[in-house]
């Protein structure tokens, strides 16, 4: 990067500054917000894990048809996505992240109060929306609140409540689901994104826009070989880590022969592993994301192939599971960082691109992985793991350093 500074949404920002060592309060409590809305979204998104079984029977449905909520969800937010930026116009940042903050609100009481299917799909639509424009946002905004250089940093603290919400959300909803119903479950997500958007209207600045998106503005970035590979690495990646994912409860049973008590030890490792490669990530990125991104498809990867090779063994399956979970907390901060680096002049038109990319991975990754382990068995998924994300490293190898 040979600029020496560039306009970014409306503000100047010094691309060679260090960044500063020691944030504000402010600036901790602005991230904070961001964190504590993508805790309050991705809570609500995965909820419905714990709460099927209970909300099928209430509906007189089946568990398959109750599962579509999660289809809805991520269905629309894939649309969206290409599309949220183009519909903000120059609408106030802040104004326009309290706005989706008051969708899911709206959206989550909808889930937990309709008697009819179709209402819970149009609620679960609503927050496909809220989560889309979010994270289109996520990082332009982060970016305007600590700084270029500090991007990464700052990323990792808002990706801290994914990680956070996929831990807690279906266990915690199951839990509130069998004390007070599921009902009561979805309405809590509602308490969440209201306390969300409290500390965004607290915490966040004014954040106006100094430009508005089109739809040609945000499929022209396309052209952009940074932005062409930065996609396919989200594509790789995450499809390989979603299709393999899901299946790791098969595999420990079937192949490491684990009862019911170490695979869910051996998940929540996988777990508190992401979490710590939220920082971890975020440090790297901000350092050289080049790097970042290789050694996250590399963990992944070595990960991945471990567990195919000797994962009939029991330290083998919790240790290499654990390493699979640190590559997963770095991904969503390090692959958006490494996307939008092809396009800093435009980073709410590459978060809508990559959003896109994300909603299409887990898609494609569920739908494949689903194909796989049924015809390959519990070793298919996570072999596909291992080849998609060695894949991404030698992608890695040939995109250009800037």
């Amino acid at each position: 990067m040979t600029d020496k500074a560039l306009q970014l949404d409306g503000e100047l920002i010094d691309l060679n500054a260090e960044a500063p060592t020691r944030w504000s309060l402010k600036t901790w409590f602005a991230v904070s917000s961001m964190a504590a809305t993508s805790f309050a979204l991705v809570s609500a998104e995965f909820l419905p894990a714990g709460l099927l079984t209970p909300m099928a029977r209430d509906l007189g449905i089946s568990e398959g048809t109750a599962g579509q909520v999660v289809t809805a969800t991520a269905s629309v937010g894939a649309v969206m996505a290409l599309l949220s930026n183009v519909l903000i116009g120059r609408l106030n940042r802040k104004t326009v992240l309290m706005g989706l903050s008051a969708l899911a609100i709206l959206s989550n009481l909808l889930a937990a109060v309709g008697t009819e299917f179709w209402q819970i799909l149009i609620g679960r639509a609503g927050l496909g929306i809220a989560l889309s424009g979010f994270w289109a946002l996520s990082f332009a905004v982060v970016a305007r609140l600590v700084g270029a250089n500090a991007t990464g940093r700052g990323m990792s603290i808002v990706t801290l409540g994914v990680s956070l919400a996929t831990i807690a959300a279906p266990s915690m909803g199951a839990l509130i689901s069998d004390w007070l119903g599921w009902r009561s479950a979805m309405a809590m997500t509602a308490g969440l994104a209201l306390l969300a958007m409290v500390m965004q209207w607290l915490a966040l600045p004014a954040l106006p826009a100094s430009t508005s998106n089109s739809l040609g503005d945000v499929l022209r970035l396309t052209r952009r070989r940074g932005i062409q590979l930065g996609m396919l690495a989200i594509l790789l990646l995450m499809t390989g880590h979603f299709a393999g994912s899901v299946y790791l409860r098969p595999f420990f049973e079937q192949i490491t022969h684990l009862e019911t008590g170490p695979i869910a030890l051996a998940l929540l490792g996988f777990g508190v592993a992401a979490v710590i490669g939220n920082v971890v990530g975020g440090r790297m990125a901000d350092t050289n994301i080049h790097t970042a991104v290789t050694t996250t498809a590399v963990l992944m990867a070595f990960a991945a192939l471990a567990l195919v090779i000797w994962g009939m063994r029991l330290d083998v399956a919790f240790g290499f599971a654990a390493l699979w979970g640190l590559a997963f907390g770095m991904a969503p901060v390090v692959l958006p960082i490494n996307l939008s680096r092809a396009a800093p002049d435009a980073l709410e038109a590459a978060g809508s691109l990559m959003i896109t990319s994300f909603q299409v991975a887990i898609t494609t990754g569920a739908v494949v992985g689903g194909y796989v382990v049924d015809t390959y068995g519990a070793m298919g998924p996570i072999t596909l793991t291992a080849i998609l994300a060695s894949s991404t490293v030698v992608l890695t190898l040939l995109q250009p350093r800037n």
